[in-house]
This record gives structure tokens, sequence and C-alpha cells, in this order.
């Protein structure tokens, strides 16, 4: 192993450089060191290459990880332990793994429930932390999921998006038989609709404006979608449920209008599960609560459970890592060819992965 990598680095707006620069240290006490495999290219890094900072701690270091200002991007990886610490006795050498990206206190009261996805101190791989848009990186040993046989290193690479929301349809609890909305086609639009109707879903709508992404709703098993440049989606979801509305709707897409869209698209006592990254207020009426008996769940990312569930699926076919993989690219691409690409090409693209080398 060489003492220098290449890696993607963030320095400001618009200042995303493939650089060269060392190679992490022995991994400390409880952490492993990762070769990866490929990382993708998720919807953060692409706010953070647009308008950043947003997550990447500028003003002062992270209270968990130290880290402030420049650092390497990328979360969803997956790659080969090739080193592990002092006390690490989950892994071994050689092992394919999928890391969950929450790093977490471990002490404060969400962790001790086991919701460390929203740890008081939270810090992101590649966001808080140095990422995987490297040959090499490390990260806590907990955090790392086993690939099952039968689930490769791309697959495993899309995992970390697909957990999104495979927890965010756990939170909806059951939905058997239930009619589901949900609104927007992206990566965690078709991680939704999969897992929905992997947990048994009767009938899933799917809202969205883009053909390409339209397309991907179907191959992901979509039973209707629907342009909402076209129709007015609030009149048809009732229409195809007998006046009522869906039981459960996932808002996926993180704008002004989806939010009040979700509450507005579910019958009375129904379930909406917010699932988007919003970066402004909505315009909210609470009587839509009040009123109905309606209830509005917020979720953020995942636990290692949710790895667990999304690779079993993986491994069994009920779940598919393909459609979403829409692009493959070298780490000296990533700028190019990986961030402008979905930036000026988003209809088109879904999921494009990152392979660094070593």
């Amino acid at each position: 192993m060489s003492e220098t990598m290449r890696a993607a680095v963030w320095h400001g707006k618009k200042d995303v450089r493939v650089e060269t620069v060392p190679v992490p240290p022995p991994p400390a006490p409880g952490w492993v060191k990762i070769k990866v495999a490929w990382c993708g290219i998720c919807g953060s890094d692409l706010h953070e290459y647009q308008a950043g900072p947003i997550f990447i701690p500028v003003g002062a270091p992270h209270p968990l990880t130290g880290k402030q200002g420049s650092l390497i991007l990328g979360h969803e990886f997956t790659g080969t332990v090739v080193e592990v610490g002092e006390g690490v006795t989950s892994l071994r050498l050689g092992d394919r793994v999928a890391p969950d990206a929450c790093q977490h206190c471990g002490v404060c009261g969400p962790c001790q429930v086991g919701r460390y996805n929203v740890c008081e101190k939270l810090a992101f791989t590649g966001l808080h932390n140095d990422g995987a848009f490297a040959p090499y990186v490390n990260v806590p040993a907990e955090l790392c999921y086993i690939l099952p046989e039968g689930v490769g290193f791309e697959a495993g690479a899309v995992i970390e998006p697909l957990a999104t929301g495979f927890k965010a349809v756990r939170e909806a609890g059951s939905i058997l038989g239930d009619t589901v909305a949900i609104i927007g086609a992206g990566t965690i639009g078709l991680g939704v609709l999969q897992a929905a109707k992997a947990a048994g879903a009767g009938k899933v709508i799917v809202l969205e404006m883009s053909a390409a992404r339209t397309a991907k709703a179907w191959e992901c098993g979509a039973d209707v979608v629907l342009n909402p440049k076209e129709c007015d989606p609030v009149a048809e979801v009732k229409k195809l449920t007998g006046g009522s509305g869906a039981d459960v709707s996932f808002e996926c897409v993180g704008h002004k209008l989806t939010g009040p869209l979700a509450v507005d698209l579910i019958r009375n006592i129904g379930k909406a599960i917010i699932v988007g990254i919003f970066e402004e207020p909505s315009s909210f009426n609470f009587f839509s609560l009040s009123g109905t008996d309606k209830t509005v769940i917020g979720t953020l990312a995942y636990t290692i459970r949710d790895f667990k569930g999304v690779a079993t699926h993986l491994a069994s076919g009920r779940i598919k890592a393909e459609p979403l993989i829409t692009g493959r690219i070298g780490l000296e691409d990533i700028v190019e060819k990986g961030f402008l690409e979905l930036i000026n090409n988003k209809d088109e693209n879904i999921k494009i992965l990152v392979k660094p080398e070593d």
C-alpha cells in the first residue's frame, strides 16, 4: 500500500478537486480500514458541490469527529476489510462490507434506544469525516454490514440509499394490502417503491414528471404512475381509491410544495412519511392534521437493521439494484462525468457509481 492516494476532496462551493492525499493511518481501536470497490454519488454530495457548505463543518470542529473544512466526500460504498483496529472481533481481513454512514456517540438518548441515525452528535462519513471517494477509508467496525453471498460490490454500493427507503417503509408500520402513494422516482423514491412492494403493499401509485424516471418506476414495480404536470394528483389518487385517498404516502423529493401534497394525498387517519431533505420551509395548514386524524412521520437515514433487510432482499431478488445504476466512472472523472452529469442531466440519471483506483 502506497503512502499517498488520489481522492475527491471538497474545498468549497463548486470546488471539488481530485488530488493526492495521505492514505488513512492504521485504524483506531474499534475501527477498520476499507479498500473501496465502488462509491455512489449521493444527492447530498451534489448539494455540497453546488451550494456547500451545508452539512460539512466549517465554522467549528464537528463535536464527534473534530473535522473542520476540507474533507473527502463519499458515503454510499462497498469494499474489502484490509486492516482491523484493536478490539475488533466482528470483522476479519477480506470481509466484503457495505458500511452504514451514521457515525454516532453511543451515549445520547437516541443512541441508547437504538435510534443512532438521529444521534445528538451525528456525523456522516463523507460529510463530517473523510469518506470513500478514495481507494481507502477508515470507519467504525460496528457500522460495517458483511455482504451476503450473491450480492456483488456494485449492488452493495446501492444498499445505503436503498436502506433509507427501507427504513421509511418500516416507519409506516404494516402496509399489507394498503394503497401507497410515492412522490418522486429518484433513488430514494425507487427504493421506497421496491421496499413497499416487498412489504406487501396492495397498490403503489408513483408521482413523477420525468419520462426517464417514470420508466424506472414501471421497471421497479409501480402499479400506477401519474404526471403532476398533466393531472391533479390529489383528485386522481382519490379516484383510484374510492374517493378516500391513499393509506400511506411517502414524500421523496424535498420541495416546499410536495411536503403538504404528501398530506393531501392520504385519507383521514392515513400516514404521510416525510423522507426528502428540504432546503426551504413550506406553508402548511395544521388543520389538515387536527381535522382528519392524519399522522405525519419524519425519517432520516437508517440503522444497521435496515442494511440487513435490504441485503436480504437483494440476495433473494425481491429488491433489485440494477435499475438504479445508470453510470459507472473512474475517480478522476468524478466532477465532469459525475457531479456535472447528474446536475445537467438529472432526469436521465439515477445513481452514478465511482470506482477509485489503488
